[in-house]
């Protein structure tokens, strides 16, 4: 896939991710996690900072995250990043909301929004080093 192709995939429907964080002792810690690109289509996301993602990351911020279409033709996108972590972010509330309205719909997305923009909740936007994808991989 060419840039324009990935950034396209990534926003198309309400595919989930998976992430990849690193434990403490060095393994590996993988979550599903809802996303979506800011303004300069960085993957954007939130999280607990109790969370094991979020304590992951507040102290290393090195991440995997793989978007997968798991109907034929089969398509991926994996992208390797560090997380820039926000941890009192002003504008939560609007994340969270843009966040939930993909994923909930739009007249759910307010209550979402709020449910998600609470004290302690960090905003991830993730810095890419490497990107990965590939379209229709069965034909």
């Amino acid at each position: 896939m060419n840039h324009t192709e990935i950034l396209e995939f990534l926003m198309e429907g309400t595919y989930t991710s998976k992430i990849s964080t690193i434990n403490k002792d060095g393994s590996s810690h993988l979550t599903p996690i809802w996303y979506i690109l800011d303004e300069n289509n960085h993957i954007t996301f939130t999280t607990y900072s109790k969370s094991v993602k979020g304590k992951n990351l507040l102290r290393d911020p090195r991440i995997s995250f793989c978007v997968d279409d798991q109907v034929p033709p089969f398509s991926f996108v994996i992208v390797y990043g560090i997380a820039e972590v926000i941890s009192k972010p002003s504008d939560l509330l609007t994340w969270t909301t843009k966040i939930a309205e993909r994923y909930m719909g739009k007249n759910l997305s307010d209550e979402y929004g709020k449910r998600n923009a609470v004290e302690g909740e960090l905003l991830i936007k993730v810095i890419p080093t490497k990107t990965i994808g590939q379209k229709d991989i069965s034909i």
